[in-house]
């Protein structure tokens, strides 16, 4: 729906999940991984590779919240750090649209150590100075949110898109507090800071081309690879008595 049609290449197909911890709850973790690739036609909770949006090439990853809530495993995490990676060392922009309940829960640690993975490549990305614009989507939740999803230079969200770490059921029972209205919607967390924009889906394509032109114009493509100068460290303050 974002690309030109024609435009988009796979990379990665053949990273998926499997069943290292042997996992069961009502049914084994190997049984819900093929129930997802039978339901939704994917191998994974997200699908990555280039393309181009309004004559810009760009490595775009996409999830798919019908496979497992598009939760993030360990194959998960390794698809969308290659695709950070493969953005890196080809000086492309990055974008990222999220679609996830969390953490994997069926992969245990393996699941909660993505979320270090991949922010630390995002960092990577910083550092070159190359653009990471961030699309959440209803809902992204969890793990994904509290790591790369909202490490982006631009994050977008679609209207409506329930956004945030913990549902709100958990964070009520947990601070006794009676939550505002709207809270973890897209519109909630703009009006405080949050996020940069909430876009409806029909308008995304050209927000997006204006992105990416602003990028271009102030030349993204004559970056250096090296990462930048470490600022000298202030002063440390000492304490009033």
């Amino acid at each position: 729906m974002l690309l030109e049609p024609g435009s988009f290449n796979e990379h990665d197909r053949a990273i998926t999940a499997h069943d290292v911890l042997g996992f069961k709850d009502s049914q084994p973790y190997s049984k819900r991984i093929e129930q997802s690739r039978t339901n939704t036609g994917v191998e994974e909770a997200v699908t990555w590779g280039e393309g181009a949006l309004a004559g810009h090439e760009l490595v775009i990853v996409c999830f798919d919240f019908a496979f497992m809530g598009g939760s993030m495993g360990a194959a998960t995490g390794e698809k969308i750090t290659n695709g950070i990676e493969h953005a890196l060392h080809s000086r492309l922009p990055l974008l990222i649209v999220c679609a996830s309940g969390g953490a994997r829960m069926q992969e245990g640690m393996l699941s909660l150590m993505q979320m270090a993975k991949t922010s630390a490549a995002i960092g990577r990305l910083g550092a070159a100075g190359l653009p990471y614009i961030s699309l959440l989507t209803d809902p992204t939740m969890g793990g994904v949110t509290a790591s790369f999803a909202t490490l982006a230079d631009v994050i977008l969200a679609e209207p409506g898109a329930m956004i945030g770490f913990a549902g709100a059921r958990v964070i009520q029972q947990a601070t006794y507090e009676t939550l505002p209205e709207g809270f973890q919607t897209a519109e909630f967390l703009w009006q405080h800071g949050m996020i940069d924009l909430v876009v409806p889906r029909p308008e995304l394509p050209a927000v997006l081309r204006q992105l990416l032109d602003l990028y271009v114009r102030n030349g993204v493509g004559d970056l250096q690879l090296e990462a930048p100068a470490a600022a000298a460290r202030p002063a440390r303050v000492q304490p009033v008595p």
